[in-house]
């Protein structure tokens, strides 16, 4: 019996050499190597080491709710650098988390890097090949005309992207990094390192940063929660191969996500009845995300973003239409009911996972049919801003996979109320601005450009953004105002709570008035096109 990959947390901690670059895998809580993450902390408290690692984390490590992931090393001397697609957050009334305060504090440079951006800089540098050349983020807060993914002065004075011209045309051109250490997770392994996931509740990015390292002489470490003997593993439920993995570490109480130690839904054991998930309470956001589902279309695939938007599976499932949109999200689920709330990331019923990576190629390629995703600042010329507030820094995680989801998609929906603080109200069917909210969110220019109008147009993305009070449509001239909410004036509770002018459309209309009731809207889908290829089957 050959047990040697198995080893204490402890001596995985002691593999790590200073100046390390280490590829960690895990979504916020999902997936998070946390035992491990904890031993290096815990190493460097009592021997100084390892000292001055850099740390890659594509999506997010830890989630302040009882998993702190990347926090358990957000230590002065230990991190030296660090990317990631975004940070824990949490509440702004909350002491903001340690790996926050060292970027806020300037004490090391930090970056904030497109999900399937990092991916793809993983799976180049497994090939050794020398970097990722896209379009993915120009005109965005990742391209070096703006901040080049730096989130402190430290980061901007060590860049890690660039423009380039090639072939005559401009792109970002990210150098590949290469990992000497990987740890990632699984639920199982075993005695050769063999890894399946069958109580994870998504795959992630594994198998690609496993690959980064190993193909560059480093190690990979696996946390897991049981090892079980050589050969009891059915070979096509093997998502990481043993080839690939060089020690084992064992926590029988690794937590399947935030604040959950083990639920067989998320990971598509059991599936759930369609009547145990909860549908929204009637209330402003409920508004919102009935107004966005009437954007959709049926038998569309719809990539969905946290905030309001998350709702609105519940909404076609309260109206019977549960199963007319494949929902898809960056962590891989593909179907299902995505969850909510501490569970976000993960899905039930799902009809499959994918791997991230390959979710990001997908998004990255435009090939799903619509998304829909919130917004925290609209500007005049329609660009979005997600990702940063500057009396607020932790609150706003990063961009994750915003980007890469944006960057062409056909169409996009984005979502949120139209000013902050304002107090609302629902009376017969009509909105009451009881009082206005004191922060407006339509500026003249949004703090920090997570979604580039410019381009969209450019492009010829179709750019709708619905709001409690109205909707609205980006042109090439500007944005229309297309919609206004019963009981809502138009002069006053729209166009001067917006700090450019809006453009109102000839043919304005008002919001249904189905939306502004509790009872069900009697929502009805049109039918998406048939696909066809370009000159074949047109009769």
């Amino acid at each position: 019996m050959n047990m040697n990959k198995h080893i204490t947390p402890a001596q995985a901690a002691a593999l790590i050499p200073d100046g390390a670059i280490v590829s960690v895998s895990s979504s916020s809580g999902l997936g998070c190597p946390d035992l491990m993450l904890k031993a290096i902390g815990e190493r460097f408290e009592t021997t100084g080491h390892p000292r001055d690692i850099t740390t890659l984390h594509p999506i997010a490590a830890g989630d302040m709710s009882g998993i702190k992931g990347v926090d358990h090393i957000a230590k002065k001397g230990l991190l030296k650098r660090i990317l990631g697609g975004s940070y824990p957050s949490g509440p702004s009334s909350a002491e903001p988390p340690l790996i926050w305060q060292m970027i806020t504090n300037n004490e090391i440079p930090a970056y904030n890097i497109p999900s399937g951006i990092m991916f793809d800089m993983h799976r180049e540098a497994a090939a050794k090949r020398p970097g990722v050349l896209t379009k993915v983020g120009m005109e965005t807060f990742v391209d070096p005309k703006r901040q080049g993914c730096a989130m402190n002065e430290l980061a901007a004075r060590e860049p890690v992207v660039k423009r380039v011209s090639f072939e005559g045309d401009d792109y970002l051109f990210f150098p590949s990094i290469v990992p000497q250490v990987a740890i990632i997770r699984a639920t199982t392994a075993d005695e050769r390192g063999n890894l399946t996931y069958e109580h994870e509740g998504a795959y992630l990015g594994g198998l690609d940063q496993a690959l980064a390292a190993r193909n560059n002489g480093g190690i990979v470490i696996a946390q897991v929660k049981r090892i079980t003997k050589e050969g009891s593993l059915k070979p096509h439920d093997v998502r990481v191969p043993g080839m690939l993995v060089d020690y084992l570490i064992v926590d029988p109480d690794q937590k399947q996500t935030t604040q959950t130690l083990y639920d067989p839904a998320i990971s598509g054991e059991i599936f759930r009845p369609l009547d145990s998930f909860r549908v929204p309470e009637f209330n402003i956001q409920k508004v919102i995300a009935r107004r966005v589902a009437q954007e959709l279309q049926a038998g569309s695939c719809v990539n969905l973003g946290f905030g309001i938007s998350a709702n609105v599976p519940r909404i076609l499932l309260e109206e019977g239409l549960h199963g007319a949109v494949t929902w898809v999200i960056e962590q891989g689920a593909v179907g299902g009911v995505p969850l909510l709330d501490f569970a976000f990331g993960c899905a039930s019923n799902a009809d499959a996972y994918m791997p991230s990576p390959y979710q990001f190629t997908y998004f990255q390629g435009a090939g799903f049919d619509a998304s829909l995703l919130s917004f925290l600042e609209i500007g005049r010329d329609g660009s979005v801003n997600v990702s940063k507030l500057s009396f607020r820094p932790h609150v706003t995680a990063g961009a994750g996979g915003f980007v890469d989801i944006t960057a062409r998609a056909k169409k996009i929906v984005f979502s949120g109320m139209f000013n902050a603080g304002a107090k609302l109200a629902i009376d017969d069917g009509k909105l009451v601005i009881e009082k206005e909210g004191k922060l407006k969110k339509l500026v003249n220019e949004v703090e920090h450009v997570t979604f580039s109008g410019r381009r969209a147009i450019e492009q010829g993305q179709d750019i709708t953004y619905v709001t409690e009070r109205c909707v609205m449509k980006l042109t090439p001239n500007g944005i229309v105002l297309t919609e206004i909410a019963p009981g809502i004036d138009l002069k006053e509770h729209v166009l001067s709570q917006s700090e450019f002018p809006l453009i109102v459309s000839d043919d304005l209309k008002i919001m249904d008035a189905n939306l502004f009731a509790e009872a069900n809207i009697k929502l009805s889908l049109a039918k998406k096109d048939a696909r066809v290829l370009e000159g074949v089957f047109h009769g």
